[in-house]
């Protein structure tokens, strides 16, 4: 199993943009093949800060998924929301 996190930082007039678009998005995500799961956590102290995390069966899964149209057209309307650079990381659990 794969781990995908992904670190979003955005402009404040467009939290509540990105926070809808999540949820219109997050179920079509769920129902790739091989995502278990995917959430949305918030910074605890700068509310600018969003994480996403999801649960994968194998890199090739993710890969697939981010080769999408459905990925792409996403992504394109997330990253104008964006004040920083976007960082993800992608981990296996070892114990």
């Amino acid at each position: 199993m794969l781990q995908r996190f992904v670190r979003m930082s955005f402009q404040e007039e467009h939290i509540k943009t990105f926070k809808e678009l999540f949820s219109e998005v997050q179920p079509k995500i769920k129902e790739f093949e091989g995502c278990h799961s995917v959430q949305l956590l918030q910074d605890s102290t700068d509310k600018n800060v969003f994480m996403t995390f999801s649960v994968w069966d194998s890199e090739d899964a993710l890969n697939n998924y981010r080769e999408s149209d459905f990925f792409k057209a996403t992504w394109r309307k997330t990253k104008v929301l964006f004040n920083q650079k976007p960082e993800a990381f992608s981990m296996n659990i070892i114990q």
